[in-house]
């Protein structure tokens, strides 16, 4: 049984609280409960009107947050699985995207599948120069993403770098990260944390209603884009054999083995998609 308390530790620092993902072992992949906490951690910053700034962190310096754990996924036994868990995961970066204090990252080493949703879910992000942002999901497990999480990547990246990231698996490094936008700024490893402490007391020295009112602006007109909806798509890749593959082969410590491309089935749901209309089933993220 995890312990969230011990996989999550929070601690306050004047107007800051500093939330830092505690599975350095484990790269900080996020359990079921990680993400749990991380919903009640904003609950929690957002009843507290002596709050003014989020931190979040990984322990360890070797990562921020490497994904969700893979061991958890040996559960899954259909597609509806897949559905449920990117729908869980959309809802808990919806309330960490809605938490109405300014939210910093500090990235540190990898920050990769959910780990660059969480990061990109903050309105800041400072890095170290060993940073490394992805989501080389066809390289490890070869699963998707939901339609939110690609656009919410879009959004932050861009449709070049995005399918390039997804496209071959590679990461991008902390200075390429800055030029694309993504990163506010690159600190030393030995600096960052006084860095960004420095930069959540400046922040929490500003007007609170300004900051309050300018996220839920941003929030708004975020959430007023209607998606299509894309669980045909989840259920086609959570219920292949390439993703029972791709757990077995990570757990196992061996390079997976992909079985022949084939696309009918991803051909016949953009078929159905189009037939009812691009927001026909919109859902609003």
């Amino acid at each position: 049984m995890s312990d969230a308390a011990s996989e999550m530790l929070v601690e306050r620092a004047g107007p800051v609280v500093i939330a830092t993902f505690n599975r350095p072992a484990a790269h900080n992949a996020m359990t079921w409960s990680m993400y749990q906490r991380l919903g009640e951690v904003c609950d929690e910053v957002d009843r507290d009107d002596a709050i003014r700034v989020l931190v979040l962190r990984g322990a360890g310096g070797k990562a921020f947050v490497s994904g969700t754990d893979i061991g958890q996924f040996t559960a899954f036994a259909s597609a509806d699985a897949g559905v449920r868990y990117e729908r869980d995961l959309d809802a808990c970066i919806d309330r960490l995207a809605a938490v109405t204090r300014p939210v910093i990252a500090q990235v540190e080493g990898y920050a990769v599948g959910a780990g660059l949703r969480i990061a990109a879910a903050a309105d800041l992000r400072i890095a170290t120069p060993s940073a490394r942002f992805g989501a080389p999901i066809a390289r490890t497990l070869g699963n998707c993403l939901s339609m939110a999480a690609y656009d919410a990547l879009l959004e932050c990246l861009g449709p070049p770098r995005l399918i390039e990231l997804i496209f071959t698996a590679r990461l991008l490094g902390a200075e390429d990260a800055r030029a694309a936008g993504f990163v506010h700024e690159i600190a030393a490893a030995e600096d960052i944390g006084t860095r960004v402490l420095a930069l959540a007391e400046d922040v929490a020295r500003l007007a609170p209603i300004t900051l309050r009112v300018t996220k839920e602006a941003v929030r708004r007109i975020r959430a007023a884009r209607r998606l299509p909806d894309g669980d045909d798509l989840i259920a086609l890749t959570y219920a292949s054999d390439d993703f029972k593959e791709g757990v077995r082969a990570f757990l196992e410590k061996r390079p997976p083995r992909w079985s022949a491309p084939g696309d009918a089935s991803v051909a016949a749901g953009r078929s159905h998609a189009e037939g009812r209309g691009a927001v026909g089933e919109a859902r609003q993220v």
